[in-house]
């Protein structure tokens, strides 16, 4: 990836959504909608029964690119990677109608990024419900569209480990691009979640940690990083309890009897669990310091949830994670930034 931008930016954001206007109605009977409650509150929804009010989205950071830019200079962010809204996943819609969605969403990512490159890039939105079809436009999305990666969920019709997915892991480490995945609320468009999730939003305060977790231990204990040694991909939010769990995951791998071979070692699940990469949008200062002893800080990036609800203000701009000039290094490392064009000695391509 050849950008003098990013290549001298001081802090580089691998976790900010992007709300596309485009994709509104883009997905057939799930919508998106957005629209104005009697009260003349804002709401967003997808498909008949999950409406999200009071979340502002025109006008605001997430729809507008100018506005994104500005209060990115506010917050001291020199550049930022763009992924898709959680909230539109849809991976367990019709396959046709996801293949469309993914199509509108990437056109319109890959225009405002391709207006804006010395401040943004994009990861692809994906139909994982189709696997083949997520590979091909992961594809397009790359050297068609300019998008540095994808981003998706982790929950899909298919386990992320299965044999299915190959095709699309195969293709990332073939067009040499990370792909980043992160939760969505269970029940928007497929299987509804635990009930008890429904209580104080614990489905994003507790659910996404509880996602990002098994989502780690099944690409490690599902094989998936031998199948693709290549293959880079970025967890959000610190990888959820992935930390706090690690002991406890490497002691399974050792001992349980599904276990695979390849795990059984001492110290053969921590090796792979190293390879993976994460985002440091983590509340607690102890889990951040554990979670860089478990993987290595070499293989954590700054992120933020940019303009969502629990995204650093302008005031604490760096809330609980040290924006050091490593962090943006890593994320070079992370999106390929080329060598040459880090030592300024290209133009963009």
């Amino acid at each position: 990836m050849k950008n003098p931008a990013l290549a001298g930016a001081k802090v580089i954001d691998l976790h900010a959504h992007i709300v596309i206007p485009e994709t509104m109605g883009a997905a057939g009977d799930h919508g998106p909608y957005l629209g104005l409650n009697p009260d003349g509150s804002p709401f967003f929804q997808v498909g008949t029964t999950y409406r999200l009010n009071g979340v502002k989205y025109v006008g605001s950071a997430f729809m507008d690119p100018d506005l994104r830019l500005r209060t990115m200079a506010e917050r001291g962010i020199d550049f930022q990677v763009v992924s898709p809204n959680p909230l539109t996943y849809l991976h367990f819609i019709a396959p046709d109608d996801a293949i469309r969605f993914c199509r509108i969403h990437n056109d319109a990512l890959g225009a405002i990024v391709a207006a804006r490159p010395g401040r943004l890039a994009g990861l692809a939105a994906l139909p994982l419900q189709a696997p083949a079809a997520a590979a091909a436009e992961l594809r397009r999305a790359v050297t068609e569209l300019g998008l540095v990666g994808a981003g998706f969920g982790t929950d899909a019709p298919l386990p992320l480990d299965h044999a299915a997915f190959d095709t699309l892991y195969a293709e990332a480490v073939r067009l040499d691009v990370p792909l980043f995945i992160h939760p969505g609320p269970a029940g928007i468009d497929g299987p509804p979640g635990d009930p008890a999730l429904r209580r104080f939003e614990l489905d994003i305060i507790a659910g996404f940690a509880a996602q990002e977790t098994l989502a780690v231990a099944t690409l490690v204990y599902g094989g998936v990083l031998d199948r693709h040694p290549g293959l880079d991909i970025c967890f959000s939010h610190g990888g959820g309890a992935t930390a706090l769990l690690m002991g406890r995951m490497a002691k399974g791998a050792r001992k349980r009897p599904w276990s695979p071979p390849a795990l059984r070692a001492e110290g053969a699940f921590e090796e792979r669990l190293k390879r993976l990469w994460f985002d440091t949008h983590i509340d607690h200062p102890l889990v951040l310091q554990l979670l860089a002893a478990a993987v290595g800080s070499d293989h954590l990036v700054y992120g933020t949830n940019f303009a969502g609800w629990d995204a650093p203000d302008a005031k604490t701009s760096g809330q609980h994670t040290p924006i050091a000039p490593e962090l943006a290094d890593n994320a070079r490392r992370l999106l390929r930034v080329d060598a040459a064009t880090q030592a300024g000695r290209t133009t963009p391509a």
